[in-house]
C-alpha cells in the first residue's frame, strides 16, 4: 500500500489518511494465528528432552491454535462484509492529527481494499481504516443538514430586527428564496427560533419598502395631479370664449 506524504515548509505533513492506516497497524500487532504457532514451535523446539511435553499437551495446544485461526478468519469476513456494505455509502472518518487533535473527513465509499486481514475504505482516492469509521450519513439528510446551517449562517449576518434598511434588501431576498426552495423536510432543520426570527426580518423589510416608497410620493408628486390642474386651466379658457361669443 504506497503512500505519498505533503512537504510544507520543508516539512513531512502527515495526511489524515496515513494517521489511519498507522493506527490500523498498530492495531494489528496484537496476538494473531501467526504468533500463536510461532510460539507453539518455539516451545517444541526449546522444550526440556528429559521432561518432553506430552502428546495430549500438544494436541491440547493444536486444538486451541485453531480456535484461534477459526476467529480471525470469522473476525476478517464479517469486517470485509461490513465494509462492502458500505460502498456508495456517505460517511465520516474520524482520525487524529499528529498533535493529537481528532479531525473528520467526509465522503462517499468509492470502494474498499482487504489487505493483511483489514479492510480499507477509499474516499476520494484516499485509504481509511474501517476502525475509523464515525457515521454513516444518508445523502438527503447531509443536503438538509448543510442547508440550515447555511440559512442559518447567512441570516445571523444581518444587523438586528429594528435595524434593518433597503441596504439588507438583497440578503433577505436570497434567504427569502432559499427558505421558499426548501422541502418540507429541509425545513424541519430549522429551529423554531430561526424561522421565528426570518419572518420577524421578512416583515421588517416589506415595512421598510413602504415607508421608502412614500417617501418618494412625498418628494415626486404625482403626474395625475399636474394632469388634472392643465384641464382645469382649459376649462376656464372655453368659459372665458364664451363670454366672448356673447357679447
Amino acid at each position: 500500500m504506497g503512500l505519498i506524504a505533503p512537504v510544507e515548509d520543508g516539512k513531512i505533513v502527515e495526511t489524515d489518511s496515513q494517521a489511519s492506516l498507522k493506527k490500523a497497524n498498530s492495531a494489528n500487532n496484537g496476538m494473531d494465528k501467526d504468533a500463536f504457532l510461532q510460539l507453539l514451535v518455539a516451545q517444541m523446539q526449546y522444550q526440556d528432552p528429559l521432561e518432553p511435553t506430552s502428546n495430549t499437551e500438544f494436541v491440547s495446544q493444536y486444538a486451541q491454535f485453531s480456535q484461534v485461526e477459526q476467529m480471525q478468519n470469522m473476525a476478517a469476513s464479517t469486517e470485509l462484509a461490513r465494509a462492502s456494505s458500505l460502498v456508495g455509502e456517505q460517511v465520516y472518518i474520524k482520525t487524529t492529527t499528529s498533535s493529537g487533535d481528532p479531525r473528520y473527513v467526509y465522503g462517499k465509499v468509492d470502494y474498499v481494499v482487504y489487505e493483511g486481514n483489514k479492510a480499507y475504505l477509499a474516499i476520494n482516492e484516499e485509504l481509511f481504516s474501517l476502525d475509523d469509521l464515525d457515521t454513516v450519513v444518508d445523502l438527503e439528510y447531509k443536503v438538509a443538514y448543510d442547508k440550515a446551517e447555511d440559512f442559518t449562517n447567512k441570516l445571523n449576518k444581518l444587523p438586528k430586527v429594528g435595524a434593518v434598511d433597503m441596504s439588507n434588501a438583497e440578503a433577505i431576498e436570497e434567504l427569502k428564496k432559499i427558505y421558499e426552495e426548501m422541502t418540507d423536510y429541509e425545513k424541519t432543520f430549522l429551529a423554531t427560533d430561526t424561522i421565528k426570527r426570518y419572518n420577524e426580518y421578512v416583515v421588517r423589510l416589506e415595512e421598510v419598502r413602504n415607508a421608502a416608497e412614500e417617501a418618494d410620493k412625498n418628494k415626486n408628486p404625482d403626474a395625475g395631479d399636474d394632469d388634472k390642474g392643465e384641464g382645469g386651466e382649459g376649462g376656464s379658457d372655453a368659459g372665458e370664449g364664451g363670454e366672448t361669443g356673447t357679447v
